[in-house]
């Protein structure tokens, strides 16, 4: 297994002004560097206090890549549907670049309302927009010459420069959340998946891991940890008291993030995302001590946290595991204090 840092903010200017956030959060980068962390990984999103400090992912990873040696820097995820894919792929060629080759890049479809709407795009076209963003982006760093007659978009023929230092490209990864069609397409095509154990039942994660592992087989594909990502809130302390009180706190802040972005999903439907308006009554009845129980979350002693983790292995093999160390306004000590009793104390146990 393998183990990094998730940048997700659920944080807005009357707790923490975003300037702060960054200069912390790349300070947590510089720390994970250190520390032996895998990667280092952040979101797109826009308007709300649920991931609304990362409109762009490519530039706070820029930065975290100049002030970086080793970690690899993901993109947890883009969103094809809202960027050209002209842009998009020379933007992340050139993060590749900058970072010499350690850039892995996770592509979402994006599933907030109120961001379809802002980008005037149609929620119903949210399929069709990614598929052709992520081959899009693919062609034009594996081909030269790259003639595009999408649905969508048209160019060609165009060489993109920079060619990624990465060759042919670096390692795509596909945002499913929900839908087993996306996990078996993902394996279908080499790509590897970030999958949220956190909204979805342990039996549904363990199909969808095992539809994507045997559709990549059968597509002549190997997938190893590092193509399988899963994010968990965590928060360690000695003291098992502490890591509850304030993991619960800091647990409920995102959660309440998280159910005023997808609000408007009470007054949305689309083809796209089924089953989707009833995110709205899933996450107003979160239940901190029921996702501790069933390992969803990784919330209290070093010890406690590592059979946790034990757990996870058994349930879902070699997987690759991006820690959420920093929620709301939580101050930069208790982040910076979860990192290292996690590297000192967690990370020796799996290698």
């Amino acid at each position: 297994m393998k183990f990094g840092i998730n940048f997700f903010p659920t944080v807005g200017p009357a707790e923490k002004p975003a300037g702060r956030h960054f200069d912390e959060c790349l300070r947590l980068a510089e720390l994970a560097d250190r520390l032996g962390f895998h990667h280092i990984k952040t979101v797109e999103h826009y308007f709300t206090e649920y991931g609304g400090y990362s409109p762009d992912p490519v530039t706070f990873l820029a930065a975290a890549a100049a002030r970086t040696h080793r970690v690899r820097l993901v993109t947890g995820a883009v969103l094809p549907a809202f960027t050209h894919p002209l842009k998009l792929a020379g933007q992340l060629a050139m993060l590749d670049n900058i970072s010499k080759g350690r850039l892995d890049v996770g592509f979402g479809r994006a599933f907030l309302p109120d961001e379809f709407e802002a980008f005037e795009v149609s929620m119903d076209e949210s399929r069709a927009r990614f598929d052709e963003g992520v081959e899009a982006c693919r062609r034009l760093w594996q081909e030269e010459d790259v003639v595009w007659e999408g649905r969508f978009h048209r160019f060609g023929p165009v060489t993109m420069l920079p060619r990624p230092y990465q060759q042919p490209h670096p390692r795509i990864l596909v945002a499913t959340a929900k839908t087993p069609a996306s996990a078996q397409a993902a394996g279908r095509n080499g790509y590897g998946v970030m999958l949220v154990p956190s909204i979805n039942k342990r039996e549904q994660v363990q199909d969808m891991l095992a539809l994507y592992r045997k559709s990549a087989v059968d597509a002549g594909f190997q997938p190893t940890d590092e193509d399988v990502h899963m994010s968990y809130s965590c928060y360690l302390s000695p003291d098992p008291q502490e890591a509850r009180e304030r993991g619960r706190a800091y647990s409920e802040r995102a959660n309440r993030a998280l159910a005023s972005a997808v609000a408007s999903w009470r007054t949305t439907s689309s083809a796209d995302y089924a089953g989707y308006e009833k995110i709205v009554d899933r996450v107003g009845h979160g239940d901190f001590d029921r996702q501790l129980s069933e390992g969803k979350a990784l919330v209290g002693t070093p010890d406690e946290v590592r059979a946790r983790l034990e757990d996870i292995r058994e349930w879902f093999g070699e997987i690759t595991v991006s820690l959420q160390v920093i929620s709301g306004d939580m101050p930069y000590e208790e982040s910076a204090r979860s990192m290292t009793l996690f590297a000192e104390h967690v990370l020796p146990a799996f290698g």
